[in-house]
Order: structure tokens, then C-alpha cells, then sequence
């Protein structure tokens, strides 16, 4: 899949009935960071979930699914963030669906950069940037 040079964010959500219409939730994060002005018209493109992305609701052995929930990134996966904080070892830190955490080293509150998810954890992965630019 290719991403435009357009991308301003990137976040899942739900669609959900809302009397005669359905809505798609933006996090307040973006609005919070400038990222999507209220009021403003945006092209939106939905992407669906493939068969071989199993949610921890529905595993793909049969087995009864596990109490916690499993990470939302695998390691080699490539992702585009936002750095939104800055951790006690000076560690940039994003954070994607769940607010599950990714550190970054060596970025800043606000960059916006493409990783590679070089470790993972139950509760954060660590991730190397690939691109600055995006």
C-alpha cells in the first residue's frame, strides 16, 4: 500500500451507528496537536482489517482468548507516529492504538517520524526511526 505525502495522521477507530448517520471519532490528540482543526473538511480513506490481523477477541487457533490483550505492533513492522512525550531517559514516546507505547531514541515532542519496531513488550515496543521526513 502506498501512503501519500499527504498523511496527516493515522489512528484506528470504530464506526458506530449514531441516530440516521454512522461516526468516526478522531482522538483528541489530533485536534490537541494541530494536527485536524475543528470545522475543517478532510478526505478520509478507511482501511479493513485483513483476516490475518486477529484481535485478541478472536484468535485464529480457536483457542479461548487470553486475558490480556496482545500487542498492537509487531517486531519488523514499519509505522508512522508522533512523538507526544519525552520519557525519564530522554526517549521520545508515541503512542498507537490502546495507547500502547512506543519508545523512540534520539527524537523530539512533535516529530513525526517512521519506525521499525525492533522489540516488543506486552505493555510498549521500542522503535528505530527509518524516516524523518514523512
Amino acid at each position: 500500500m502506498e501512503i501519500s505525502d499527504k498523511l496527516l495522521c493515522l489512528f484506528n477507530a470504530d464506526v458506530r451507528a449514531e441516530d440516521d448517520r454512522y461516526v468516526v471519532e478522531i482522538p483528541r490528540r489530533e485536534v490537541d496537536t494541530g494536527t485536524v482543526e475543528p470545522g475543517e473538511t478532510y478526505r478520509v480513506a478507511l482501511i479493513s482489517r485483513t483476516d490475518s490481523e486477529t484481535t485478541a477477541s478472536e484468535p485464529s487457533d480457536g483457542a479461548t482468548p487470553s486475558a490480556e490483550p496482545q500487542p498492537p505492533v509487531e517486531t519488523g513492522e514499519l509505522r508512522y507516529v508522533e512523538i507526544e512525550d519525552i520519557g525519564k531517559q530522554g526517549d521520545g514516546i508515541a503512542r498507537v492504538e490502546r495507547g500502547y507505547v512506543i519508545i523512540v531514541p534520539g527524537t523530539e515532542i512533535g516529530e513525526r517520524v517512521k519506525v521499525e519496531i525492533t522489540e516488543v513488550k506486552s505493555n510498549f515496543a521500542v522503535g528505530e526511526v527509518v524516516d524523518e521526513d514523512f
